[in-house]
C-alpha cells in the first residue's frame, strides 16, 4: 500500500494553487509580449517548471509505502558471551554452589520454561554476542576482545524483518564501538521495544586486585630499584597484608601495608638485584578468607639488570659547602664518574683528581656527559661562554641529560637569562635581588603535594613518614630570589616561611626541556641535611637526582649507539616515539646516517622503521611506531655506514578490556530500554519481563517514508533547471 502524503493544510493549499494558476497566467503574458518568439515560450517554460518544482517542494511531499509484516513474529534474546560474563557474582539457592558466574546464570536460564508463554506467539532466537575470537592466546585475538552493545543491537535490527521486541541479558560492560542510546532510538521509531535485564551485581565482587605493576625498563646493579604498584580494594574493611616479591625460586624482599577499605592504594617496593641481566620477577597478594576472585592477586614482570656507569659534570666557581659535599658524595657513588670544573674567580681553573682544566667546547666532548651540574657560575668573567650555554641546551634537548641549577650567593645565574639556557630555567628570578634572600631565621623546603610521592623526593616508602623526614631535616639561611614557577614545571618543594603575590617561594623545582630534564634548587644549604645523620640523606637525594635524570639515556645502548623509547612502559594504541643517538667510529656524532630499523612484534610481523636526522649536529635520528599487538617486541636499528647495530627488546601492555568483577551496568540499560519503550531490571526480573513481552500486540505494518522535499538529489535537479533557465536567459539577451 502506497501514498503520497503532505504536510501543508487545505486552506493553504488552495492559497498555493491559485498563485501558481496566477504564475501560469503571468508566463503566458510575457510569452505573448515578446512576440511569441520561440525562446521566450522555452524560457517561460522553464520558469514556469521551476515555479512549479519549488511549490511542490514547499507543500513538503513524502511517498509512504507500508508494507504488511508476513509469517510468526520474533523475538530475540540477545546473550552477553563476553569474558567479563566469568564473574562469579550470582547467588542461588537451589544448587550446590551458593554463588555462580554470570555465564553459568544465562545457561540455566536458556533451558528454563519461562520462554514457553513467548514460543506460543512468536519464534523465539538466542543469539550470542561479544563472544572471545577464536585462538585467544593471540596477541591479534585479544586485541579484538570486547563488547559492543551498539553492533549487537543494530545487528538484529538490520537482519530481522518481522521483529516484535529484542531482550537484552548482559552486563551493560560496554567497552566497543558507540554508545547504543543511538541504535535504541532507531528502535524506537520501528516500534521495536528492548527489554534489558543487568545480570550480575550492582557492587564490586568482594575481592582484592593487584590492579598494575610500572616495573622501570632496567636498573642499576647495587642500587635499590623502586618497583611501584596499585591494588584495588573492594573488601569492606581495611585489610593488613603484605606484598612479596619472587624472582621464581626465592622470596626477595617483602613489605607491610594497609588497604583502605573500598579504595585504591598506590605505593612502591624497593627491590635491591642480585645478579646482572634479565630478571623474571612476581609480585604477589596474599589472597583474604574473603575474596571471591583469587586469580588477580600477583602480576609477573620482567627487568633488565645491568652495571652502567653514569657521567656527571659538576661546574661552580668557588669551593662554598654545598660544593664540597656535593662534590664528596658524587665522588664516592660507585655507579658515578664525576668530573668537575671549577673557576676560582682571578686565579684560573682549580686542577687536582678528576678535574677538568676547561669546559669542554665540542658536542663529542660534551655528549658523554649525563648530568651537568651549573653552581654559582655564568656567561663571561672566565667562566662560560654563550658558545658553552648553547652546547649544554643542545645537550640536554636532544641527548636526553639532565641539567642541575644549584644557585649561589654571587647570583652569577642572572647572567644566564641572557644566554641560550634561558628557556630552560624552571623558575622566574628576580633581577632586582641578585644575591639572594638572607634570612635570620632557619627556613626549611615544605614538600607539595606532588614533592610528596616524587621518586626525587622520597626518604622513605611510606609518605607520612616520608614527610616527616622532610619536616626534621635541618634548614638554611639564605636562598635565591624566585619570583614563581614557569608554566610546565612541576614544583616538589617550597620555602617554608616567604612568599610572595603567587603564593609560597618555589625552591625545588623540575621542568622537562625537549627530550631532557631541569632540576632547579634554590638553597645552597642541602649539605646541613647531614647533621648527626652523616650522609644518610643527603648522599641518597643527589643519587636519586642522577639517576632520574640520566634514566632515559640508557634504556639501550651498544657501542657507539643508543636508542631510547617515549612511553617507558607503553600500552597497545600508544604512539611509541624512537630517539636513536649514534657516533661514528672515531666517536664524533654521526650527521649523514642512513640510519634503519625493524620491530618484529610477537607474532613474527615485521615493520620497517624510517629514522630521520635531527638538526644539530648531535648525531639524533628519530622515528615512531604504533603497535598492533601486544607483548615483547624485538627492536633493531642499524647504521651501516658507521658500522652501529643494536638489538633490544620492548614489552608493549596489553590492555584487558574485559575484567573479571566489575559491577553490572545498569545505568546504560535503563537508558537503552527506556528510550525504545521497553524495561529494565535484574535477574530478578526476568520472569515480569517475559510476562510483559507476551502481552505486546503484533507488529504494526512497517511506513517506509521517501522525504522528496529534503532530498539531496531533488535538490540538485532544482538547481539543474535553475542553471540552465539563467543559462538561456543570458543567451537570448533577456536580462
Amino acid at each position: 500500500m502506497s501514498h503520497w502524503s503532505t504536510a501543508v493544510s487545505w486552506p493553504a493549499l488552495l492559497l498555493g494553487a491559485t498563485l501558481w494558476a496566477g504564475s501560469a497566467w503571468l508566463c503566458l503574458t510575457l510569452w505573448q509580449r515578446s512576440g511569441r518568439r520561440r525562446a521566450v515560450a522555452w524560457l517561460e517554460g522553464l520558469r514556469f517548471l521551476l515555479i512549479t518544482l519549488l511549490a511542490l517542494t514547499l507543500l513538503r511531499p513524502e511517498y509512504v509505502r507500508r508494507v504488511r509484516r508476513l509469517g510468526k513474529p520474533e523475538i530475540v534474546v540477545l546473550c552477553d558471551a563476553s569474558r567479563s560474563m566469568d564473574t562469579r557474582d550470582i547467588a542461588v539457592t537451589n544448587t550446590a554452589n551458593r554463588v555462580i558466574s554470570r555465564a553459568q546464570w544465562l545457561a540455566q536460564q536458556r533451558q528454563a520454561q519461562l520462554w514457553k508463554p513467548l514460543a506460543a506467539q512468536a519464534r523465539v532466537v538466542f543469539e550470542d554476542f561479544a563472544a572471545p575470537p577464536a585462538g585467544t592466546n593471540t596477541a591479534r585475538a585479544k586485541v579484538a576482545e570486547g563488547t559492543d552493545l551498539d553492533a549487537a543491537l543494530l545487528s538484529v535490527l538490520q537482519q530481522e524483518d518481522n521483529l516484535k521486541a529484542v531482550l537484552l541479558l548482559t552486563d551493560g560492560e560496554w567497552n566497543l564501538g558507540k554508545s547504543p542510546v543511538g541504535t535504541a532510538t532507531r528502535f524506537r521509531e520501528q516500534n521495536v521495544p528492548i527489554y534489558t535485564v543487568g545480570v550480575g551485581r550492582e557492587t564490586p565482587v568482594p575481592d582484592l586486585a593487584l590492579e598494575s605493576v610500572s616495573a622501570p625498563a632496567y636498573g642499576l646493579f647495587g642500587e635499590d630499584i623502586a618497583i611501584p604498584f596499585k591494588i584495588q580494594n573492594h573488601l569492606p574493611r581495611d585489610v593488613k597484608t603484605t606484598v612479596t616479591l619472587y624472582d621464581g625460586e626465592r622470596i626477595e624482599t617483602r613489605k607491610e601495608i594497609t588497604l583502605p577499605a573500598l579504595s585504591d592504594y598506590q605505593d612502591a617496593i624497593l627491590w635491591s638485584p642480585h645478579s646482572v641481566g634479565d630478571t623474571l620477577l612476581t609480585l604477589k597478594l596474599p589472597v583474604e578468607p574473603d575474596e571471591s576472585l583469587p586469580d588477580n592477586n600477583a602480576q609477573t614482570f620482567r627487568i633488565n639488570v645491568r652495571v652502567d656507569k653514569l657521567r656527571v659534570l659538576l661546574v661552580d666557581s668557588l669551593p662554598r659547602w654545598e660544593y664540597r659535599y656535593l662534590r664528596n658524595a658524587l665522588a664516592r657513588d660507585p655507579g658515578v664518574e664525576m668530573n668537575c670544573l671549577l673557576f676560582l674567580p682571578g686565579l684560573g681553573p682549580g686542577a687536582g683528581r678528576d678535574y677538568l682544566a676547561a669546559f669542554p667546547h665540542t658536542k663529542e666532548a660534551l655528549a658523554k656527559f649525563d648530568v651537568v651540574f651549573l653552581g654559582d657560575v655564568g656567561i663571561g668573567d672566565g667562566e662560560l661562554s654563550a658558545a658553552d650555554a648553547e652546547l649544554i641546551r643542545g645537550l640536554v634537548e636532544q641527548q636526553q641529560s639532565g641539567l642541575v641549577l644549584v644557585p649561589g650567593r654571587r647570583g652569577r645565574e642572572l647572567t644566564l637569562l641572557n644566554s641560550p639556557l634561558k628557556e630552560l630555567f624552571p623558575v622566574v628570578l628576580d633581577a632586582n635581588k641578585p644575591e639572594g634572600i638572607p634570612l635570620e631565621n632557619e627556613a626549611t623546603l615544605v614538600l607539595s603535594s606532588l614533592g610528596r610521592r616524587h621518586l626525587l623526593t622520597r626518604f622513605d616508602a611510606d609518605e607520612e613518614r616520608n614527610d616527616q623526614i622532610w619536616r626534621q631535616l635541618p634548614g638554611f639561611f639564605w636562598s635565591a630570589a624566585v619570583e614563581k614557577s614557569r608554566p610546565g614545571s612541576e614544583v616538589l618543594a617550597v620555602h617554608s616561611s616567604l612568599r610572595n603575590e603567587w603564593g609560597r617561594l618555589p625552591l625545588l623545582v623540575t621542568r622537562a626541556y625537549g627530550n631532557g630534564k631541569v632540576l632547579f634548587l634554590g638553597t645552597d644549604s642541602a649539605w646541613r641535611w647531614r647533621r648527626g645523620v652523616e650522609d644518610k640523606y643527603h648522599y641518597r637525594f643527589w643519587s636519586q637526582v642522577v639517576r632520574w635524570m640520566a634514566h632515559a639515556r640508557h634504556l639501550a645502548e651498544q657501542q657507539g649507539i643508543r636508542l631510547s623509547f617515549s612511553p617507558e612502559t607503553p600500552a597497545l594504541g600508544d604512539t611509541i616515539f624512537l630517539q636513536a643517538t649514534v657516533l661514528n667510529a672515531s666517536g664524533f656524532p654521526a650527521e649523514q646516517g642512513p640510519v634503519n630499523g625493524r620491530v618484529v612484534a610477537p607474532s613474527g610481523r615485521s615493520e620497517r622503521l624510517e629514522f630521520a636526522p635531527v638538526a644539530g649536529g648531535w648525531g639524533v635520528f628519530k622515528s615512531e611506531f604504533t603497535p598492533e599487538e601486544g607483548g615483547p617486541h624485538k627492536v633493531i636499528v642499524d647504521a651501516p655506514t658507521d658500522g652501529r647495530h643494536l638489538e633490544t627488546a620492548l614489552l608493549i601492555a596489553q590492555p584487558q578490556r574485559e575484567k573479571v568483577g566489575e559491577p553490572v551496568n545498569l545505568e546504560i540499560l535503563r537508558e537503552v530500554a527506556g528510550i525504545s519503550g521497553g524495561a529494565g531490571g535484574t535477574t530478578a526480573a526476568l520472569g515480569q519481563l517475559v510476562q510483559q513481552i507476551s502481552l505486546l500486540p503484533e507488529p504494526k505494518p512497517i511506513e517506509q517514508r521517501v522525504r522528496l522535499w529534503c532530498d539531496p538529489r531533488w535538490g540538485g535537479a532544482l538547481l539543474l533547471v535553475l542553471a540552465i533557465y539563467w543559462t538561456g536567459r543570458k543567451l537570448t539577451g533577456m536580462v
